[in-house]
């Protein structure tokens, strides 16, 4: 996610720029759940949370929250490793000449990165100075074996009260990139979007955050989402960082390939990924991009409310550092 212009740059430089540090002070989580916890902000996620989630089912109407898996998905060479989804036929219309009867079958696989589509991160995702979420050594994760620790078998499966964070349709516009390509959504603007939700969050709470920009994907300019307008693109800021973790916020999933505003907050790009960093590595929170709000969103306004039953069970890939998903909200 670095744009030509950041070519040259020091990028070595192990050292937290101090702005952030401050806020890594206030937020970490490290040993708030024990010195062993791989698990972080999902252990907000418990009964009283599911029941919250469930008391907000209404109509029974339900959204599927996941991109196809296909080859026009969102990725186009920018990390250039990661791969859209690619199926291969292993056999058709088959059947096994050792089992009876007149049965033919199909069968495939698929070859994909995990985070090629709707995806949640885990809490090997994003290290820094060495060491991933509570202190666990990045050296943990290796070519062999993936990660030991924190992968996506250790993600929880996901029962809760999402509130939808509808920024651009309380602005009065498609989406944030009208307003600014790089808007930098700060805890006053969450502040709002709940006011005007009339929510109050509780810890185990999820947040939804609709920045519009997934409808140029939908709209066939896989360019301009995955590399934005010029690398900049809206999202979660370092300025929402404090107001997510005081809340305890137990998740937030976003409509961007990014995930947090870019550009950063420094001009020298010294902060680039403040808010993965910090999230992950230091809140242990869950996170997760391209995950489609549209539809649910403008159901959301028609029916005049924001809070709806989160349904997500990431698929638990022994090693991942990230794992595909199919979210399910339920009004």
């Amino acid at each position: 996610m670095i744009p030509p212009g950041a070519a040259g740059r020091d990028v070595a430089s192990p050292t937290l720029p101090s702005h952030v540090e401050e806020v890594r002070a206030r937020v970490s989580n490290w040993g708030r759940w024990g010195d062993d916890d791989q698990r972080g902000c999902a252990n907000l996620l418990d009964a009283a949370a599911a029941r919250r989630g469930s008391v907000s089912v209404r109509t029974g109407e339900r959204f599927s929250l996941a991109l196809d898996l296909g080859p026009d998905g969102p990725q186009v060479g920018q990390p250039a490793h990661r791969t859209n989804p690619t199926l291969e036929m292993l056999i058709v219309n088959q059947r096994d000449r050792h089992a009876p009867g007149v049965w033919v079958s199909s069968d495939d696989a698929v070859h994909m990165s995990t985070c090629a589509g709707t995806h949640i991160d885990t809490l090997a995702h994003v290290a820094y100075d060495g060491l991933l979420w509570n202190g666990f050594p990045a050296s943990s994760i290796s070519t062999e074996t993936g990660a030991t620790v924190c992968g996506a078998e250790t993600l929880s499966p996901i029962v809760t009260r999402g509130i939808v964070v509808d920024l651009p349709r309380l602005r009065g516009v498609a989406g944030l990139d009208e307003i600014d390509p790089g808007y930098a959504v700060g805890g006053a603007d969450l502040d709002e979007a709940l006011d005007a939700a009339g929510l109050t969050p509780e810890p185990g709470d999820v947040l939804l955050v609709r920045t519009g920009d997934i409808r140029h994907l939908h709209a066939g300019d896989r360019t301009r989402y995955a590399l934005g307008d010029g690398y900049r693109f809206p999202g979660p800021s370092l300025g929402s960082v404090e107001w997510i973790h005081g809340h305890d916020i137990a998740g937030v999933f976003t409509d961007t390939y990014a995930y947090e505003a870019f550009p950063p907050p420094s001009p020298d790009w010294s902060d680039t990924l403040c808010v993965h960093m910090l999230h992950i590595r230091d809140m242990g929170l869950l996170q997760g991009q391209s995950w489609d709000l549209e539809a649910l969103s403008a159901a959301c306004a028609e029916a005049g409310r924001s809070d709806v039953l989160l349904v997500a069970a990431p698929e638990p890939i022994v090693g991942a550092t990230s794992a595909p998903v199919a979210p399910v909200a339920v009004l």
